[in-house]
Order: C-alpha cells, then sequence, then structure tokens
C-alpha cells in the first residue's frame, strides 16, 4: 500500500511540474505575443513640454493625447469633440454641440466649461499665436448650456473651422492640469481625451503611450506606444534591425530618422512594409530678404539660387523618386494654388547672366563673385538630425559654387532654427510648408508681421501690398475674391523668389509586416495609432 501510494504521489508531482512547465511556456508566449502588440518609434527628439497650447512639444505625440472640435479630412471637416455646429449668416458666431459622455484622462468630463478655459488659456498667450489669424478674432467664447458653447468672432474668417482642427493649439487638457486658472505659466499633467495617455517620460530617453480603455471611439488594439530617442542613420537602423524598436515616421519638421536605401533594405528583409501618403507639403529653402546690405537682400541673387537647383537630380538621387521635384510653393493640387506662374528650370547659364546683369562679378581665376567690394558668400543653415537636408545643402553648396556663390553650411538642432527663423538671424535657411490641412492659409499667415516668416517677407517689394491682401483673403465670403487674392499673393511671393521650392515631400511609415490599418490623415503631424492593429 505505502509502495503504490509513493508511486502515485510521484506521478502527482510529475504531473504538477509538467502543468509548471506549460503554464511558464504559457506566460512565455503571452508575453512574446503582448510585446508584439506593442508599437516603439524612433525619434530623433524628446517629445518635450507637452502642454498643447504652446509649441514645445512633439506634434505626433500630442496628436495621440489631445484633441479638437473639429477633424479635417479628405472630403472636408468632420466632427471630432463637436457632434455638430451651425454657422451664423454673417459668419461671425459658430455654435458647437458636443459629444456626450466624453472624459479626460483624469476622469474630469469633457464639457462647454472646458471647451471655454481652454480657448481662452490659448488666448491669453495672444502673440504667440498670431499667426494663427483665429486666435486674433474671437471675441468671446460663451457657454450656452453644459454640451454647447458658441465662439463669437470680430468678423467672419474663412479657415475658422480649419483652424480649429490643428494639433494645435486649440486642444483640450484637463482644467485640472491648468496653473492659476491658465496654462501660459505651464500644466501639472497632460491628461486630454485622445486615444492614448502619456504615462510615463524620461527626458532625452523615452515616452510611454497607454491605451485609453475608455476612449469615446473605442479602445485601442495596440495597447502601448513608446517614443524613443535616437540618433538619426546608422543608430536607428540597426535597432531596427536588433528589434529595439519596430516602427518609423517622417517627424513633424518631415525628416526621416533612416535614409530610403536603409529603408528599401528593411523592406527587402521581408520583415518590414514601407508605405507612403501622397503629397504633403513642400520642401523649401527660405531666404532672409530683409536683411539689407547682405547680398540674400537681392530679388536676383534669390532668382539665380532658385535656377541652380537641379531639383530632377534632388528627387531621383537624393530621394530616390520618394519625392516629387517642386517648382513652386505649394503643389497645384492644393486649395487655391492652381496659378499659373513664372517657370525656373534648372539652368545654370541663366542664373551666371543673371548674377553678371546685377553686377555681381567673378574676377579671372576668381572663385567667388564679388560686388562694389562685398563677396558673394552667404550661410545656410540646415537640421542637423536630418541626412536628407545636409546631403541636399552639400549638392546645393557644391553648385552654386560653380557660379561663383560661396555658402557655408551650419547644422543645428531645429529649436534653434525655429529661433533664428523667428529672430531673422538667417541667410538661408531649410524649411517646408506646413502641409496639406495648413495650406495655403496657415503657411501664408505666417508671412505677416510678427509671424514666423516675416523676415522672409519683409525685404520684398510691396510687402505692404502683401500683407494687405493676405488680411483680406482671410476675411474674404466670396470664393471668386478668395481665388483672385490668392494669385496674387503666390505671385508676388514667387516673383520676389523669397520661398525656393525643392521638393514635394509625404509622411512615410516603416513598420512590421503584421501591423494593419496604417493610414494617414489630412496633415503631416499625426498618425491614427487608433486604427492600426496586429494581424
Amino acid at each position: 500500500m505505502k509502495l503504490r501510494q509513493k508511486g502515485f504521489t510521484a506521478l502527482l508531482l510529475a504531473a504538477m511540474i509538467g502543468l509548471a512547465g506549460c503554464s511558464s511556456n504559457d506566460d512565455g508566449e503571452t508575453e512574446t505575443k503582448k510585446q508584439d502588440q506593442e508599437l516603439v518609434y524612433a525619434a530623433a527628439k524628446d517629445i518635450n513640454d507637452m502642454n498643447p497650447h504652446l509649441y514645445q512639444g512633439s506634434m505626433p505625440a500630442q496628436g495621440m493625447v489631445y484633441e479638437s472640435l473639429v477633424e479635417n479630412t479628405e472630403e472636408g471637416i468632420k466632427p471630432l469633440l463637436a457632434e455638430s455646429w451651425e454657422i451664423s449668416e454673417d459668419g461671425k458666431v459658430y455654435k458647437f454641440h458636443l459629444r456626450k459622455h466624453v472624459m479626460f484622462h483624469d476622469g474630469k468630463p469633457f464639457n462647454a466649461e472646458a471647451v471655454k478655459k481652454n480657448i481662452e488659456a490659448v488666448l491669453q498667450e495672444g502673440k504667440k499665436h498670431s499667426w494663427i489669424k483665429l486666435s486674433t478674432k474671437i471675441k468671446s467664447v460663451n457657454v450656452i448650456d453644459e454640451h454647447t458653447v458658441e465662439l463669437v468672432l470680430s468678423e467672419a474668417y474663412y479657415p475658422a473651422l480649419l483652424e480649429l482642427s490643428m494639433t494645435r493649439p486649440f486642444v483640450f487638457l484637463s482644467p485640472d492640469n491648468f496653473k492659476n486658472g491658465s496654462t501660459k505659466d505651464g500644466v501639472n499633467g497632460y491628461n486630454g481625451t485622445g486615444p492614448y495617455k502619456l504615462v510615463e517620460h524620461k527626458t532625452d530617453q523615452y515616452a510611454v503611450f497607454e491605451a485609453n480603455e475608455t476612449y469615446w471611439g473605442g479602445a485601442p488594439k495596440v495597447k502601448k506606444i513608446t517614443s524613443k530617442v535616437l540618433p538619426a542613420g546608422e543608430t536607428t537602423l540597426l535597432a531596427l534591425q536588433k528589434g529595439e524598436v519596430n516602427f518609423l515616421f517622417t517627424d513633424d519638421r518631415g525628416t526621416d530618422s533612416i535614409d530610403v536605401e536603409a529603408m528599401n533594405q528593411l523592406a527587402e528583409s521581408g520583415d518590414f512594409q514601407i508605405i507612403r501618403s501622397k503629397a504633403m507639403n513642400t520642401k523649401m529653402i527660405v531666404a532672409n530678404s530683409s536683411k539689407k546690405d547682405h547680398p540674400v537682400h537681392e530679388t536676383a541673387v534669390r532668382e539665380a539660387i532658385w535656377y541652380s537647383i537641379d531639383r530632377e537630380t534632388i528627387s531621383k538621387q537624393i530621394f530616390n523618386g520618394t519625392e516629387t521635384a517642386a517648382n513652386t510653393l505649394f503643389s497645384s493640387n492644393v486649395n487655391y494654388a492652381d496659378v499659373e506662374l513664372k517657370e525656373r528650370a534648372f539652368d545654370l547659364e541663366k542664373a551666371k547672366k543673371i548674377l553678371e546683369e546685377a553686377g555681381w562679378k567673378l574676377e579671372q581665376g576668381g572663385k567667388v563673385r564679388s560686388k562694389a567690394g562685398a563677396s558673394l558668400a552667404m550661410k545656410m543653415y540646415y537640421d542637423v538630425n536630418s541626412t536628407s537636408q545636409k546631403t541636399q545643402a552639400e549638392f546645393i553648396q557644391s553648385t552654386l559654387a560653380s557660379i561663383g556663390v560661396e555658402v557655408q553650411l551650419i547644422g543645428e538642432e531645429w529649436s534653434s532654427l525655429v529661433n533664428r527663423r523667428t529672430t531673422g538671424d538667417y541667410d538661408l535657411m531649410f524649411n517646408q510648408t506646413w502641409g496639406l490641412a495648413y495650406d495655403p492659409q496657415s503657411t501664408i499667415a505666417a508671412f505677416t508681421p510678427d509671424s514666423p516668416y516675416h523676415h522672409t517677407t519683409r525685404g520684398m517689394a510691396k510687402s505692404a501690398d502683401l500683407y494687405r491682401n493676405i488680411d483680406e483673403v482671410m476675411v474674404s465670403k466670396d470664393e471668386e475674391t478668395r481665388k483672385s487674392l490668392y494669385k496674387d499673393i503666390l505671385t508676388m511671393v514667387h516673383d520676389q523668389a523669397v520661398f525656393i521650392p525643392i521638393t514635394n515631400g509625404s509622411v512615410t511609415v516603416v513598420a512590421p509586416k503584421s501591423l494593419k490599418g496604417i493610414s494617414f490623415k489630412q496633415t503631416q503631424f499625426e498618425l491614427p495609432f487608433e486604427q492600426m492593429h496586429f494581424e
């Protein structure tokens, strides 16, 4: 009896060990599967301050956390946090009917009072938002009832809904995160209404976002997204190959962490897919026309630079055909931008002739042109984290040297470039339009005084006429008048060659083969992560 009992006990122990082993294996499989359901994307910069009413934070990250009243789509403006709206006959009053049962990530209700507090917080920093003309036209925000809010404008403003749909600043943060009743002095948390919540952030290392399980649009299927800060180029490629990251996308500066050749290498491995959006923006060189007593102040010099850029070679050789050559500030598919403008194709002889006629002479045996004792030399700034910008800059530098123009290249962090653009401390600078959802109205609004591109346009001939036309087009209620004004605006900046186009850019995604539901918004600054899922 004892022997049989011992045998039974041994069998029982063996079975228990076997079950434990199975259980452990299941946990391992579950853990592996769990990891497969996560996205870890490489980012060249930290997410920074996620205060949605300011401009330091990563826009793709903010797009996951915060939402606007309405959304800009290919079919036009559609509901988001507002289910519907009415616009008064005179175009001055917008009444929004808010979605019910929406909560901020901290459990506080999203309602008309929260809308009022957020919009008024934005308006307190009016100067910072002056490039968004809506911020200068809102007279009052009125709570009608818990789920109805009214915006009263000083005058009709046709892009109002477009600007309300932007990634920032007219998005909504829990009022409990305000400091002293506002956001201008910072916030004490980042609780939006979006599909993902920011749950962990280690500066310059990583940020972790988890699915909002109570999201009004349904809980996202990808449960965790991590933004990992990595240097662009070889480091990011190795991280992808090792599985340390598994997702890449063109960032909010229009730059990719790896080049096209590396992307193709990943695709050929069979583990990754590459998906590209349609054209979203125009990559360009911005010239500082306001810099008096400097060569870049002259229209002839800017025009010669335009003729000296071989866009086709840049498109085919640097971008492998993934970006197309751009000959105008906006591509013709942008609203109001299908305008006939003077063509300036790549033509070095034409560029030389323009410089000669403007008095810029090249001494025999010399390398740099001069006039009245001044050399035809300038500085060109580019994003140090963008491998494609560096390659383009070097290519353009070489071409310009062949016509007697000396260009010094300087790579800097994006934040430094933004500061230079604001202060006017630049000659030439790589930049891009704000993209499909923002063009032409927002990019053009930024040409005006106290706006990002003011130093670009201030030295133009008839700049006062340009600013007047911009003011008029924004308030015009007549479609034909708007078309005429946009034509004048685009012709003026084109003829003055202050925005020198290079290519039309798009958003590129590198993702695991198993990831489905990848699509794009009507903006280059956000991705709809909430629509993605793994097979």
